[in-house]
């Protein structure tokens, strides 16, 4: 096996066309599509189809039946979160934006969704998640202000049962996480998340290439 000399190799053509690939490998429905549209005229941006693929499967294999997720948008990684969760399951999704959290009801009802498999509650995640049951959550998904990620980090980690998994999203930040030139706050914010994640002993952790970044982490038991 080849060994890599201290640093990543410089991603190729071939490897970029690869990570195109497996995102266009997602088939997505209709009410997908529908959210995504609905997103884009708010000009909001989505997970991409790998990074919602993941998702899917990260839930699934945790056979999660309560998930938080930060961020509703509208409705896209939701809908991946759901599909991958049990029958039974309920996602607690949080937003400041009530309106999105309107589009997101529309878009689940669509993908065939019972009302009660969602539970919106609106208001910023740091107000929201104190009022959340410690270790009650099998999966936590965080796509809010990445200026709050170490303090989500650490509520996350409160609300999860042990081997339960937290996963953030935008990590990558279109490349400027590492980028050697000056950057903006939340940029140096999220390296300081995945250094925190990389080094807790209480998680076990791992960075997808999926979308602008994946990282996911379980908490050990």
């Amino acid at each position: 096996m080849r060994q890599l000399r201290g640093q990543e190799r410089v991603i190729t053509a071939n490897r970029q066309t690869s990570w195109a690939f497996a995102d266009a490998f997602v088939a997505e429905d209709e009410a997908l599509h529908g959210a995504r549209e609905r997103a884009r005229e708010l000009g909001l941006r989505s997970v991409s189809p790998g990074t919602g693929a993941a998702l899917r499967l990260l839930a699934a294999a945790a056979d999660a039946k309560a998930v938080a997720e930060i961020g509703t948008g509208t409705g896209v990684s939701g809908m991946y979160l759901l599909h991958g969760m049990r029958r039974d399951g309920v996602l607690t999704t949080v937003d400041p934006e009530p309106e999105r959290q309107q589009f997101a009801r529309e878009a689940f009802r669509e993908a065939g969704f019972a009302t009660n498999r969602a539970r919106f509650i609106p208001g910023r995640a740091l107000d929201v998640l104190p009022r959340l049951a410690d270790g009650g959550y099998d999966l936590v998904f965080c796509d809010g202000d990445r200026l709050e990620s170490l303090d989500v980090l650490a509520e996350s980690l409160r609300l999860l049962r042990p081997g339960g998994l937290v996963c953030f999203e935008g990590v990558f930040a279109d490349g400027r996480t590492v980028d050697s030139a000056a950057q903006p706050a939340e940029v140096l914010r999220l390296r300081e998340l995945l250094r925190a994640v990389r080094e807790s002993q209480e998680l076990m952790s791992a960075l997808l290439p999926v979308g602008d970044g994946l990282l996911c982490a379980v908490r050990r038991g």
